[in-house]
């Protein structure tokens, strides 16, 4: 039984101030109006024009109380009043003087006629009194609250006067919960240069924000251009992060035309958008072609590549879709996630480990899926070099068996998430990535099912990636660690990489490895003073770098292609294929034969059987070679 309500007294107390006020307004607006017309000299009023007035004023007061009550100007919260408040605060004004009108006409006569301009100055006067008193509350209360945050505030500059910044900009000023000051606002248009925005001065464009940022002691920078170019953006960042200031921005365009853009859809500023570049693009209808109505496996789907990988193989309408994973807690996670996104979507998740045989058979014999996408993998260059069995077991032998079973149930495609670490590798994860690759190479010959890989470098924000690895250190106030000054790496985001790889998956038609264009290679010194800028700290006084050297099996930078693949075009420039090397299949099944037996004997020999098995494999560290 729900318990009753106590009565709300300061809601009767302020209904009772408003009518009150109300009144003392239509009596105001009454006789001022007829003052009006006499041009303030109330001597010249002739008599006969004021007994209309007197006489209909209290039926035009009970009138207009109920007006008002019935547009709600009793009941709206005038703290946050807008448009509509007003609209409606205008009609009930300008209803009031219609009735009055009408009521002057029934109560003259003939000669008592009220001057037609009195009703016009009637309705004017009311509207003006009643809009006072409404809206001085919130003026009021706005002036306040900018008091109370002139010393403790966060200083803020807004760059973009769009419509994406002035939804901004005006959630900011009128939030009662922001503690934010905006000091002045930056546009690249010379037409707004000068001009105010919820009294907030445009005062320059981009060559302005230094200076700005400085004379404003801003805090904080806010960058509303959601459709500005990537190249654009990220020079207007650029400039921003030389500031010292914390930097967020607006998603994107998206955002905008979704009707999202508000102070909650802000996000820190990454450095993904610092590339200067725009996001890949690929050919979603060959996607779609080639994926929807299908059945499609993922291995690894709880990891960063296989849970994007899931997501957007839903995106485009699979017959079913199932995910394999050993570790629970993503794939859970991932299954809610897709539940609520796709509710029609087929979806099973399964918990198994590629190195099970036996469960891997049972699963694709059970499913028979038609496309499979192997992410499943140990990937974590140290760790690996450090427990290299481990590496063999589950990336070697969880590939073998996983692409033994699709072949067997008769699976149509079988694509390898690769790296570019498999190109002349100096660490046991890239050499057992270039076996894989050697696997499916040789299972693309024995079997109907077409077997491919795709390599690409590093995916920002990917777990064990530097960017999330930076961020925790930059939280915990430093250092940030950099293995080596010089160090360099391939960036793509996340997104990108999986639809490259769908992308691939299109063209394949058996036994290539498909190379991801990564662009240009990034220093990872840089990303590091960039993420450390972009946080609003110094490098070296507030936050400092650390060098603490490669680690075991690291390379200064990495390669895409081997010097004898050579290289060939697809129909998307970002896309390359790498001609099949030549593999001697018996002696490889050997080789593999005896690699199994070490790893599985836990034996030191494995990093020599490997040796033999990926000529290009050069440990780096002394150790690895002994």
């Amino acid at each position: 039984m729900n318990e009753k309500q106590p009565f709300n007294f300061a809601k009767l107390y302020r209904r009772i101030a408003l009518i009150i006020y109300d009144v003392a307004a239509v009596i105001a607006a009454s006789y001022i109006a007829i003052v009006m017309r006499y041009e303030f000299s109330v001597s010249q009023i002739p008599e006969h024009f004021m007994n209309p007035v007197n006489r209909f004023l209290p039926v035009n007061i009970i009138l207009t109380i109920l007006i008002f009550y019935l547009f709600k100007l009793y009941d709206s919260l005038w703290a946050f009043a807008g448009e509509a408040e007003m609209q409606n605060l205008v009609v009930a004004c300008v209803l009031s003087g219609v009735i009055n009108g009408v009521g002057l006409q029934l109560f003259k006569t003939q000669e008592q006629a009220v001057p037609k301009s009195y009703y016009f100055l009637y309705t004017f006067l009311l509207i003006t009194l009643i809009f006072a008193c409404r809206f001085s509350y919130r003026f009021f209360r706005s002036q306040k609250r900018r008091n109370l945050n002139k010393d403790n505030g966060i200083s803020v500059m807004v760059v973009g006067a769009g419509e994406a910044g002035n939804i901004i900009i005006k959630e900011i000023v009128n939030s009662h919960y922001l503690s934010m000051r905006i000091q002045c606002i930056i546009d690249d248009d010379p037409n707004k240069w000068g001009r105010f925005i919820q009294g907030i001065k445009v005062v320059g464009g981009r060559e302005k924000i230094r200076e700005c940022a400085d004379l404003y002691n801003i805090d904080q920078i806010i960058v509303a251009l959601p459709s500005a170019p990537r190249k654009d953006l990220a020079q207007v960042l650029e400039i921003c992060k030389e500031t010292n200031c914390k930097l967020r921005s607006l998603p994107g365009m998206y955002q905008l035309v979704k009707g999202d853009v508000n102070v909650s859809r802000l996000r820190d500023v990454e450095v993904e958008d610092l590339l200067g570049r725009e996001p890949i693009t690929v050919d979603i209808e060959s996607i779609i072609g080639y994926v929807s109505g299908k059945r499609v496996l993922v291995t690894g789907g709880g990891g960063s590549i296989g849970s994007e990988l899931c997501r957007q193989i839903a995106d485009h309408k699979p017959a079913q879709l199932i995910i394999v994973d050993i570790y629970e807690n993503n794939a859970y996670e991932l299954q809610q996630e897709l539940i609520v996104a796709h509710p029609e979507l087929d979806l099973r998740v399964l918990i198994a480990s590629v190195r099970n045989t036996r469960r891997m058979d049972e699963i694709f014999a059970e499913y028979r899926p038609q496309i499979v996408y192997h992410a499943a993998a140990h990937k974590h260059v140290p760790l690996m070099e450090t427990s290299p069995n481990e590496a063999i077991k589950n990336n070697v032998f969880g590939t073998f068996k996983t692409a033994m079973a699709a072949a067997m149930n008769r699976a149509e495609k079988f694509v390898l998430i690769s790296t570019d670490k498999a190109v002349n590798p100096t660490n046991i994860m890239g050499a057992s990535k270039r076996i894989c690759e050697m696997i499916v190479q040789t299972f693309n010959n024995k079997y109907d099912t077409e077997f491919v890989a795709v390599r690409f470098g590093n995916v920002l924000g990917s777990n064990g990636s530097v960017i999330p690895l930076f961020k925790k250190q930059i939280e915990a106030g430093g250092p940030v660690t950099v293995t080596d000054p010089e160090i360099i790496r391939y960036f793509m985001t996340i997104p990108e990489a999986v639809s490259l790889v769908l992308q691939a998956g299109a063209y394949a038609k058996g036994g290539e490895i498909f190379v991801l264009d990564m662009g240009e290679p990034v220093k990872i010194l840089d990303l590091a003073e960039n993420l450390i800028k972009l946080s609003g700290y110094r490098v070296g006084e507030d936050i400092r770098i650390e060098f603490t050297g490669l680690r075991p099996g690291e390379k200064l930078y990495e390669e895409m292609l081997m010097e004898e693949e050579g290289m060939q075009e697809t129909a998307n420039r970002l896309i390359h294929i790498g001609k099949p090397i030549e593999v001697d299949e018996d002696v490889f099944f050997k080789q593999l034969h005896e690699l199994n037996d070490a790893a599985k004997a836990e034996s030191n020999s494995v990093r020599r059987l490997v040796m033999e098995i990926v000529k290009t494999y050069h440990p780096a560290t002394e150790e690895a070679n002994v």
